[in-house]
C-alpha cells in the first residue's frame, strides 16, 4: 500500500524548525500540490520521552498503519523505532541515538534549543524513560532504512550500523551528524516509504 500519512521526528534539542524537517516538509507540500494524498507531521517533542511517546500514539490515533511511515533522526531516530516497533510501520533512521539513556545522561540539567531561546531541563528521570522505551530487540528488520554517516561526530556509526544490521543500511563516507547532505538522499529516503 501506498503511504499516506508520515511523520517527522527531530533529535534532542532540536526542533521541526531543523533543515531535515524542513527539507522534508518542503517535499512533501510539493508532491501535494501535485495531488497526491500525503498527510504530514512534524511535531515539537516535550523533553520528556515518556511523554513524547505518548502524545505521538495520541496523534497517531486514527492512522491507517498500513499507509503510515515515520522518519526520525538521532533521537528522533531511537523514537521511531520504538513507534515502528510498537505499530509495524516502516521507518528511516537518520543517524539514530542507538543507547539514549547512556548518551543523555551528561545532558541532564538545563538545555538551551537549538532553534529558539528556549531552556528546558533535561531531568535525571528521563534517562529511567529512556531505558524503558529501548526495544529489546529489533523485529522485520525489513521495515527500516538506517542512513549512518561515518563521520558523525556525536554517536558512533559503527554501533548505529551493528544496532540495524540485516536492515537496509547506507552508510556514508565522511559526513556529519546533521547529514548536510540529506537532500541528495531525500528520494532514496522516499522510495524506501513508498511515497515516491
Amino acid at each position: 500500500m501506498t503511504t499516506t500519512h508520515l511523520l517527522y521526528l527531530h533529535g534532542f534539542r532540536s526542533s521541526p524548525l531543523s533543515t531535515k524537517a524542513r527539507l522534508m516538509a518542503e517535499r512533501v507540500h510539493s508532491l501535494q500540490v501535485q495531488g497526491q494524498p500525503l498527510h504530514w507531521w512534524c511535531p515539537q517533542l516535550p523533553p520528556s520521552p515518556a511523554q513524547a511517546i505518548d502524545e505521538l500514539l495520541a496523534g497517531l490515533v486514527g492512522w491507517p498503519i498500513e499507509g503510515t511511515a515515520i522518519v526520525g533522526s538521532s533521537l528522533g531516530g531511537f523514537y521511531a523505532t520504538v513507534l515502528a516497533e510498537r505499530l509495524g510501520c516502516p521507518a528511516v533512521l537518520l543517524n539514530p541515538a542507538v543507547d539514549p539513556a547512556r548518551d543523555l545522561t551528561r545532558h541532564i540539567g538545563e538545555q538551551q534549543a537549538w532553534h529558539s531561546s528556549e531552556r528546558f531541563y533535561f531531568k535525571p528521570e528521563y534517562v529511567k524513560e529512556l531505558q524503558v522505551l529501548t526495544p529489546a530487540r529489533l523485529t522485520r528488520l525489513d521495515r527500516y532504512f538506517a542512513l549512518i554517516a561515518k563521520g558523525d561526530e556525536v554517536l558512533d556509526w559503527r554501533e548505529m550500523a551493528a544496532r540495524y544490521q540485516g536492515a537496509q543500511l547506507q552508510v556514508l563516507e565522511g559526513g556529519d551528524h546533521a547529514l548536510s547532505d540529506f537532500p541528495s538522499h531525500l528520494d532514496t529516503v522516499l522510495r524506501f516509504l513508498r511515497i515516491v
